[in-house]
């Protein structure tokens, strides 16, 4: 590994050349690191909706190397870089810990100044340039990481160290979705033993929601979605009940209330609908109920309740990232997974190599399958 430290590496990437098609492998070259930088060799990478979102979206930056959920091993470092050495085991993460600044101090915010998303900025922070090049021209980087690409340049804040001994081909996931929907509910919902909690939205991030409440040890777990199909493999998740809005002429918060003896104890909403926002808010008893929600609505949403749902003592609370820490907390998801607490196989139901990574996208756009697991080495 050492003869590449301080060169410029030429090496795979499935490049973004527009919106909405299909991705090109190309040989990209990748610079070395700079100050505060990594350059992880990745090994395994899955693929998220976030994704699929800005692949889709009419954004201007393009060509681009998309992909933010992976598990890698760190080839070499930038100066001033002592917490990561070559061959470290690492996840990427789309948000950082810089450790420094008022969120970072914060035990109750992960929410880094520094390094929170940014999904309109494609270089690094360093010197504004990318360290993906075609041919002298510059590709993007998108939201720090850039996992679609056999070698990526990552800023320091933004990989988890984690346990060697962990597989790779597993933990990836934890880096995003998993996280988020376990952490929404773990670390902020935080339900009592033998609580009950609803579920909105059963993809990945609701479906680790319900894992979550399984592992908090919840003796009703209901899992609300449109889609019927989606109920048989909630079971799996810990789910015990399941509520389609679409089979009663009542609002769900309604039907949720008769069937709990006047709410939940405790909901997480993982659809970023406005609509099962609001329900999954006045879903829960009044007194002590908790509601949080994870999705990402609409940048026209307007949330609208009546106050006197939470002067009757309900909480509603937002979290991102699962209020996890990517540097300080991520490593100790990854030992939930090694003890057998968290189950992680569950999540990953295709693996394509990297040469069909659009077959990964065919999958989520098809709505087929929880997280698909692109092998880096064919």
């Amino acid at each position: 590994m050492t003869s590449t430290v301080g060169q410029v590496i030429r090496c795979r990437a499935a490049v973004a050349w527009e919106a909405g098609k299909p991705l090109v492998m190309e040989e990209v070259e990748v610079a070395p690191p700079q100050a505060n930088e990594v350059r992880v060799k990745i090994l395994f990478t899955s693929l998220c909706h976030t994704d699929v979102y800005f692949w889709e979206a009419k954004n201007p930056l393009f060509p681009r190397i998309y992909g933010h959920e992976a598990g890698g091993i760190v080839e070499s470092v930038g100066e001033g870089v002592t917490d990561l050495k070559p061959g470290d085991h690492v996840l990427p993460v789309f948000t950082g810990e810089c450790k420094e600044c008022a969120h970072c101090k914060s035990e109750e915010s992960n929410m880094c100044d520094l390094l929170r998303i940014n999904t309109d900025r494609g270089v690094m922070l360093n010197d504004g340039k990318s360290r993906f090049s075609i041919n002298g021209k510059p590709i993007y980087h998108f939201v720090g990481t850039s996992t679609f690409s056999e070698y990526t340049v990552i800023h320091v804040g933004c990989l988890a160290k984690i346990n060697p001994l962990a597989p790779l081909d597993k933990v990836c996931v934890l880096s995003c979705g998993i996280s988020t929907g376990l952490g929404a509910t773990l670390n902020v919902a935080k339900p009592a033993k033998g609580s009950t909690v609803a579920v909105f939205g059963l993809g990945a991030v609701g479906l680790a929601a319900a894992e979550g409440a399984r592992i908090a040890g919840a003796s009703r777990i209901i899992g609300v979605d449109l889609n019927s199909n989606r109920f048989e493999e909630a079971k799996k998740f810990g789910a015990t009940e399941f509520v389609n809005p679409k089979d009663y002429n009542k609002p769900v918060q309604e039907v949720i209330a008769e069937m709990t003896n006047g709410g939940v104890d405790r909901s997480v909403e993982c659809t970023g609908n406005i609509d099962a926002m609001i329900s999954a808010f006045e879903c829960v008893h009044d007194g002590w109920g908790v509601a949080v929600l994870v999705g990402v609505p609409h940048k026209d949403a307007v949330f609208k309740t009546h106050p006197m749902n939470l002067l009757n003592e309900r909480t509603l609370k937002g979290t991102f990232f699962g209020n996890y820490k990517p540097r300080s907390d991520l490593p100790s998801v990854v030992e939930k997974y090694m003890s057998k607490e968290l189950e992680v196989e569950k999540f990953i139901t295709h693996t394509v190599p990297f040469s069909e990574i659009n077959k990964a996208f065919e999958y989520m756009l098809r709505g087929e399958g929880l997280r698909c697991i692109i092998r880096m080495e064919e």
